[in-house]
């Protein structure tokens, strides 16, 4: 059992609309679930039994490709919905990319709880539809783009999802922390690690970021990166 009424991300989340007495209910449905970085959540394949929201942390979706590789599909943070609700197999591998914070759910138990709470139902269509607005970014990201365009667009998108699952009020931030190390990030948009670490080298020297740590990044001139992003 929970207390959502002290849950951190009550504002933003699929349960945002339900009144004191929902959530009671909701409250019982549910768990809290921790995960370290590395930690498996899903598997693709794999029944569907559990959905989520993220309390905090950062997770990745992810599938294999033809000759085995991870291949990351999509990235969800804190405050978004997790899993396949109405579903029976997950879709992709889920995995924890920082240490995570969850609010797990018995996907049959929320589905019955959701049919009688079109509040929520709303929800988790907006979130759907948000879902497939990132889908579209991250297509456009992996396309036909230069390695110089990918990483800034990747840069670009995360200054975006940063600032709105984090209720701040700019639209963008141009200083956050990567919940990637550069490894990651090269499979991400499919490049080599020496490409990311040289092409994000040569924006530092241009002047269009600083990076003050290996995982801090400060945009200093958004009008160039979004040039580079083309």
């Amino acid at each position: 059992m929970m207390d959502c009424s002290e849950c951190v991300v009550r504002n933003r989340a699929i349960c945002a609309g339900l009144n004191p007495d929902e959530l009671a209910i909701l409250s019982n449905m549910g768990h809290k679930k921790t995960l370290k970085a590395g930690d498996i959540l899903l598997w693709e394949g794999e029944a569907s039994v559990i959905v989520a929201n993220i309390l905090n942390g950062v997770l990745k979706l992810s599938t294999n490709n033809e000759n085995g590789d991870e291949q990351i599909v999509g990235i969800l943070f804190e405050s978004e919905f997790v899993g396949r609700p109405f579903g029976t197999k997950n879709p992709f591998t889920i995995t924890a990319v920082t240490d995570t914070k969850l609010c797990v759910f018995g996907r049959s138990d929320f589905e019955q709880f959701s049919a009688s709470h079109p509040d929520l139902q709303q929800k988790l269509l907006e979130q759907s539809l948000n879902g497939l607005d990132q889908t579209r970014h991250w297509l456009a990201m992996l396309g036909h783009k230069s390695a110089s365009a990918k990483i800034a667009t990747f840069l670009l998108v995360l200054s975006e999802r940063l600032a709105a699952n984090n209720c701040k009020s700019e639209a963008f931030l141009d200083d956050f922390i990567l919940p990637f190390d550069r490894q990651q990030i090269a499979n991400i948009l499919g490049l080599t690690i020496e490409t990311t670490s040289r092409q994000l080298s040569r924006m530092r020297n241009d002047g269009v970021i600083d990076l003050p740590t290996r995982r801090k990044v400060v945009i200093n001139d958004r009008y160039a990166m979004e040039a580079l992003a083309g």
